[in-house]
């Protein structure tokens, strides 16, 4: 029977570098990806990680392989794209995921200089670089895709996060303005704003706080789970997803709306 609807769902045979892939939503988005026939360059400044991901997709069949990336490093950015390319024959598909968080005091002075410059140049400054040194490839794709991970804290602000959350406040504007900028050639920009997440970064933080904080701050009163993001991720890659740019999507359990 012939399909009715034009615009396909499927990522496969896409090619997808998924930056900070080692661990957490990075590693779920690489396996999710690899689940729906993508081929998928797992890059993580971690190698052991990075190639642990890369084996687990290999071994269920699928295609993958690993790439040591510092996103801090300009040229090592434009070195491993170029390999990415190389090796799978072009790049369709951009996932700015990695990042960490670097903290300190106002008042220290120079411990908060280190931070501010660590923290721009890892969660934005690479978002913007990466962009860059894939453009070529990106435009001889027919469904090209970028999606840049942000957080909460670039729509609102908690206190003692400031290079952090100014970092990711600049992660939705780069969006919108790459969005513009790029929207002439139809490559999509996209931005995801997680919630709290089972993640690395939240295993600190004890079980019962989280649940505490998830009835108090959540509409759906619990943590996200890695994989729900990732799928958001999958649905703006999508081919049928070509007349979605610029947009700032939060995956928090409804945490940006509720007011009580």
């Amino acid at each position: 029977m012939a399909r009715i609807s034009k615009l396909s769902r499927s990522v496969s045979g896409r090619i997808v570098l998924v930056t900070g892939a080692g661990s957490g939503m990075g590693r779920a988005t690489a396996c999710l990806f690899a689940d729906e026939g993508a081929h998928v360059a797992v890059t993580d400044i971690n190698a052991e990680t990075a190639q642990a991901v890369a084996d687990e997709i290999t071994a269920a069949g699928h295609s993958a392989k690993a790439w040591t990336l510092d996103v801090a490093d300009r040229d090592q950015i434009k070195s491993v794209i170029a390999d990415i390319a190389t090796h799978f024959g072009g790049l369709d598909i951009v996932i700015n995921n990695a990042g960490r968080g670097f903290g300190a005091s106002l008042e220290d002075d120079d411990a908060f200089d280190e931070g501010w410059g660590k923290s721009l140049d890892v969660l934005l400054t690479s978002h913007q670089r990466i962009v860059r040194a894939s453009l070529p490839h990106l435009r001889q794709s027919d469904a090209p895709r970028i999606v840049n991970i942000a957080s909460t804290e670039g729509l609102g602000a908690t206190a003692g996060k400031t290079a952090y959350i100014a970092a990711k406040h600049g992660v939705t504007g780069l969006t919108r303005a790459l969005a513009m900028d790029l929207g002439k050639e139809g490559i999509t920009v996209n931005c995801i704003c997680p919630g709290p997440i089972r993640t690395a970064m939240t295993d600190r933080v004890p079980e019962e706080d989280k649940q505490i904080y998830a009835r108090r701050r959540t509409a759906l009163r619990r943590y996200g789970d890695p994989e729900e993001v990732a799928q958001i991720t999958l649905s703006l890659c999508m081919p049928a997803s070509s007349y979605i740019t610029g947009a700032i999507i939060p995956v928090d359990g409804g945490l940006t709306i509720r007011r009580g």
